[in-house]
């Protein structure tokens, strides 16, 4: 569209000599106009003054602050933890930094709130309902929305922390935010999650709103529920949109698939980063929810082979592929409430269903886990790069754990991060209407030559991870310099 550019707040125009991003001056060895005050300063002053000399000192400090303040959080500080190691050559080159990472550590607001409903016998049911406002610097909030079991405020802090950078690689005027509660929806009759979406938004409206904060969906949360709170919102307030923009994407329905294609188009850019392309690579998919399908459609279209879907009862595996009518047969099953993907075998004469015992044990070309927090883990990695896996794609929230990323570096493997690989679905809420493929794929596109020169401008070439977290935090800290102690 048209209005592109002009709603982007940073350009990366290829034709132009890159500048750095922490001097806006041309080069990496450029002049650094620093103030040895900032390195004089005392980073904290508990219990005396503590200061820093190194930008790995500077790291380990303020992972040590989180630990003080949150040691029962584990997930958070795993999250600081894999930050703070990657921004450690940002402190390097220039201390401030340091100083605006101790501000980013702490959410700008932290609601929690009681969500009472009555379930389908008449009984009163209690859940925790969280919204986090986590960063405003680059635009009004913005983030996704999760329901099950695992979610409580740990889990919430780290996925509001990672999206404070995932937001700002899109370069738009987004904010970060995450919200959720601890209710599981594949248990509950279609009547039990409204009744909650209903209780639950009804609270969480005081403080959302169109150009105030935008809920997006996440594991859990898929259109229905969407469409629920989105009802019980209208039904409450007047305004329910502005500048022309449907607020919780109630309108457009390719917002859904927009984080699954995401997905899929940066495992393109990464493939073609190496001189390769998807065409006939065997992926094993973890997950079986509706990014999991957008993932394994969008691959189709690309000449790739889907392997698997899985979820709590099992894994279906089809020895020779999933083709799309048996895509649009798993996706029949899995659009009822509760339904589990083993009920597939009873229309597939090939599909194997929990053969092997274990799923990493079949062979592929890459790994596309959609699903839990953690399904990759140490040995998950191992298993994946005994069997001839070369790349892992997130296409889930942190679904790679904190030691399964050091066996994917050690390995060798391509790795995407779910920072960068996620940002599908802010892309298409930014661009204002329903998205075509081709935009989404040079939106994408810009951003994976954006995080790859970041990398490579700090001196981890080819780490995904590193240089998306260091690209999100320079544009979210470059804006925060001039809004003082806030």
């Amino acid at each position: 569209p048209a209005s592109l550019s002009s709603t982007r707040l940073f350009s990366s125009d290829g034709d132009s000599k890159r500048k750095s991003l922490i001097t806006g001056e041309e080069g990496v060895h450029q002049t650094m106009k620093l103030s040895k005050n900032w390195r004089n300063k005392p980073l904290f002053r508990r219990q005396g003054d503590v200061r820093f000399k190194t930008g790995q000192e500077a790291a380990n400090l303020l992972v040590n602050e989180a630990k003080r303040r949150d040691i029962h959080e584990l997930e958070y500080i795993e999250a600081v933890e894999q930050a703070m190691h990657c921004l450690g050559p940002v402190f390097e080159r220039n201390p401030r930094y340091a100083f605006l990472a101790k501000q980013l550590m702490e959410p700008e607001r932290f609601i929690q709130f009681r969500v009472a409903w009555i379930d389908d016998v008449g009984s009163v049911r209690m859940n925790r309902g969280y919204r986090i406002q986590y960063s405003s610097s680059m635009g009004p909030y913005e983030g996704s929305l999760h329901f099950g079991h695992h979610v409580n405020a740990s889990v919430l802090k780290a996925l509001g922390f990672d999206s404070m950078f995932s937001n700002a690689l899109t370069g738009f005027h987004v904010g970060a935010a995450v919200g959720g509660s601890d209710v599981n929806p594949f248990d509950k009759s279609e009547a039990e999650i409204q009744r909650f979406c209903q209780s639950y938004m009804t609270e969480l409206a005081k403080y959302i709103g169109p150009d105030v904060d935008q809920p997006t969906m996440g594991m859990g949360v898929g259109d229905a529920e969407l469409g629920y709170l989105y009802g019980q919102y209208k039904r409450i307030n007047i305004q329910t949109s502005a500048g022309g923009r449907q607020f919780l994407s109630g309108g457009y329905p390719g917002i859904f698939q927009a984080s699954g294609y995401g997905v899929a188009h940066f495992a393109n850019e990464m493939l073609k980063d190496k001189n390769d392309s998807l065409e006939g690579k065997r992926c094993l998919i973890v997950g079986a929810g509706k990014v999991a399908r957008s993932v394994a459609e969008k691959l189709l279209e690309f000449g790739a082979i889907p392997l698997t879907f899985s979820d709590s009862s099992g894994f279906v595996y089809e020895p020779d592929g999933i083709d799309e009518g048996k895509l649009r047969t798993i996706s029949k099953i899995k659009s009822e409430r509760g339904a589990r993907v083993g009920r597939y075998i009873i229309a597939s004469t090939s599909a194997q269903f929990n053969e092997p015992p274990d799923l990493f044990d079949i062979p592929c070309d890459l790994c596309f886990p959609c699903a839990g927090i953690h399904d990759i883990d140490e040995s998950a990695a191992n298993k994946l790069a005994d069997n001839g896996c070369t790349a892992i794609i997130e296409g889930g929230y942190a679904t790679v754990s904190q030691d399964a990323a050091k066996i994917i570096k050690k390995r060798g493997l391509m790795y995407g991060p779910a920072s960068l690989t996620l940002t599908g679905t802010t892309i298409a809420n930014a661009l204002g209407t329903n998205p075509t493929d081709e935009v989404l794929a040079k939106e994408i596109s810009r951003i994976y030559s954006d995080v790859k020169y970041t990398a490579q401008e700090f001196n981890t070439r080819g780490d995904l991870r590193a240089g998306a977290t260091i690209c999100g935090f320079l544009r979210v800290a470059n804006v925060m310099m001039s809004h003082g102690a806030v």
